[in-house]
């Protein structure tokens, strides 16, 4: 009876989340804003500043889902109106968020820059970000902006003239996911690469499930951004590039970290394109990508393991989800809280299993579940202990899946659940 009580609730809750689900018109102009913002501080604290406001291009996400309903992310972005309204939400993550995690944000203060897009405003609205408190799990305050829609210092400029084109369309960009590939260290003469690199790494995601049952969900974009020099940096090996994005090696002294910390400027590359999420193809061979969720996915084009390292982040970066393995060497120091539930649905703490995978277990599983006598099974169903970074305390959903390993045959179903729901909300 409790189960069904419980059931019934959150069934409730999600109808009710729908049900206030705001109308696009009423409260946006068919234009997106971009919102750029500076993260800084170190371990112990954070501030969050405006940098600018930018309008750009026609908005192209989901003019039905508004309000985010996952609760994924360490941040969440709130748009509300002046009588306090919320009339858009996102989650989200950021490359500062996980700097904070490592040694040197002990001692060393620094500053992220990073961009967000809204549907453009009729009237004037406050801007709010939230953060998740580590010791509760719950989302604070902490930062709040007014934005009126007729500031004279919203800037109308373009960034950049790169070629935007269509690698694949199914449809109106508000009702299909919209994955921009956007090229990294390609030269003018390279970009012939480009487009066959993102058509490989596209190819190769639609072969993977849950995709390939939505292959016509998806609009596929492509930005041939030039850059002067081939290639990327790797610091500790004293290479370096002139790119347009300035991605490198070697984020948070890890060798095979690849990212761009500034995330403005991946955002300012993508100006005049339509996207969902943005996923930046490196043109590099060294091994190595990053994905952060709601913010980018990131990786290189040519390295062993290539599509699959670009499926792994994608499903960082458009997914939430979260990394299954534990036996790897990171930069994060207490990546987790073990007392409360981690938000990615592909990982649990027990504290809360019940908004997990639990529905989806066999009659009879022990939980947690020992360990399966194949390492390589990413079919059978449990509560393995093991997972984000931690080797106690943790549990994932199989044995293997490709947010654990290269070699695993493919995402586990619980992982097909979350991208599948992701793929869903962006459809409508």
């Amino acid at each position: 009876m409790k189960k069904f009580i419980t059931l019934c609730a959150a069934a409730l809750l999600s109808i009710a989340a729908f049900a206030q689900q705001p109308k696009y018109e009423t409260y946006f102009t068919p234009d997106r804003l971009r919102i750029d913002l500076t993260f800084a501080g170190d371990a112990s604290y954070q501030k969050i500043y405006l940098d600018g406001l930018v309008k750009e291009c026609a908005w192209s996400g989901s003019k039905t889902n508004l309000i985010d309903t996952f609760n994924y992310g360490e941040y969440r972005l709130e748009v509300q109106t002046l009588q306090g309204e919320a009339i858009y939400s996102k989650g989200f993550n950021t490359l500062f968020q996980e700097w904070r995690t490592t040694a040197d944000a002990v001692t060393t203060p620094q500053a992220f820059c990073s961009s967000y897009t809204i549907p453009y405003p009729k009237e004037e609205v406050v801007l709010k970000v939230y953060e998740r408190v580590k010791a509760t799990g719950v989302y604070s305050e902490i930062f709040s902006v007014g934005i009126n829609p007729a500031d004279k210092l919203i800037s109308h400029e373009v960034a950049n003239s790169w070629k935007v084109s269509s690698l694949m369309q199914n449809g109106d960009p508000a009702t299909k996911v919209d994955l921009c590939f956007i090229a990294e260290g390609y030269t003018a003469q390279e970009m012939e690469k480009f487009r066959a690199d993102a058509l490989r790494f596209t190819e190769y995601l639609f072969t993977m499930a849950p995709y390939n049952r939505h292959k016509e969900d998806f609009n596929i974009w492509l930005v041939e951004s030039v850059s002067e020099e081939s290639g990327t940096d790797i610091p500790h090996e004293d290479v370096w590039k002139k790119t347009v994005a300035n991605s490198n090696f070697y984020t948070f002294r890890s060798d095979r970290y690849l990212t761009a910390q500034n995330q403005k400027t991946i955002c300012q590359i993508a100006t005049a394109a339509p996207y969902d999420a943005l996923y930046v193809i490196v043109n590099n061979e060294k091994y190595g990508g990053g994905g952060i969720y709601n913010f980018y996915g990131l990786s290189a084009s040519n390295c062993k393991w290539a599509e699959e390292v670009f499926v792994h982040e994608f499903g960082h970066s458009f997914a939430g989800l979260g990394d299954e393995y534990y036996d790897s060497s990171t930069s994060y120091e207490e990546f987790y809280n073990i007392k409360i539930e981690p938000w990615e649905p592909n990982l649990t703490t027990l504290v809360n299993f019940e908004s997990k995978w639990k529905d989806m277990l066999p009659s009879g599983t022990s939980v947690p579940t020992p360990p399966l006598s194949d390492p390589k099974d990413n079919v059978s169903m449990g509560v393995f202990e093991g997972g984000g970074y931690m080797a106690k305390g943790i549990y994932r959903p199989v044995m293997d899946c490709r947010m654990k390993t290269n070699q695993a045959q493919g995402f586990c179903p619980v992982c097909q659940r979350a991208i599948e729901k992701m793929i869903g909300y962006y459809c409508k």
